[in-house]
């Protein structure tokens, strides 16, 4: 008897222990995990642009790509929006591409706010919030820099106070 519960007790830490092993994932290899946080693969996704164009975010793979999620309506997406127009016009031969998310308005509307500040970087519209569900957004604006590989870097919650606070978070997805 004394035996027979050795066996037992060596056969279930045996698989405790391989259990474990597969459960603590693998370190070299292994794709990163999809998601939100830093480190991750950002979650692809496609979008219509104000023209009417399908937009996937990896149409981009190869290069750094920063997504802010806006609104027309929001006071500090206003206040940030020159400033990535300013990253735009510095950066954009240098490969940065810029995807504005606008969350939940209209095309007509959001067309409107781009003329009215004169935007020419990719706007995408997410007027069913899905994107903005999958990236877990709570406040707008919020920023991802994501780099050629596809793994978000860094991210902001919250306006960009100016073009150098942009700057320097762009140093951790443009070489």
């Amino acid at each position: 008897m004394y035996r027979l519960q050795k066996i037992i007790l060596a056969v279930v830490l045996a698989s405790v222990l391989v259990s474990g092993l597969v459960m603590a994932g693998c370190s070299v290899g292994c794709a990163p995990a999809q998601g939100t946080q830093i480190g991750n693969l950002a979650p692809d996704f496609q979008l219509s642009s104000l023209d009417g164009q399908i937009i996937s975010l990896g149409d981009f793979r190869g290069k750094p790509v920063l997504i802010n999620f806006w609104a027309s309506w929001c006071n500090p997406c206003q206040a940030e929006m020159p400033f990535l127009q300013r990253i735009h016009e510095a950066w954009a031969d240098k490969g940065l591409v810029i995807l504005a998310v606008d969350i939940g308005e209209s095309p007509s509307r959001v067309n409107k706010f781009v003329e009215s500040f004169g935007l020419s970087f990719l706007v995408l519209l997410d007027a069913k919030q899905e994107v903005a569900r999958e990236y877990n957004i709570r406040s707008i604006p919020t920023t991802f820099f994501i780099d050629k590989n596809g793994k978000i870097q860094d991210m902001k919650i919250g306006a960009f106070s100016s073009k150098a606070e942009i700057e320097r978070r762009l140093s951790k997805i443009i070489p």
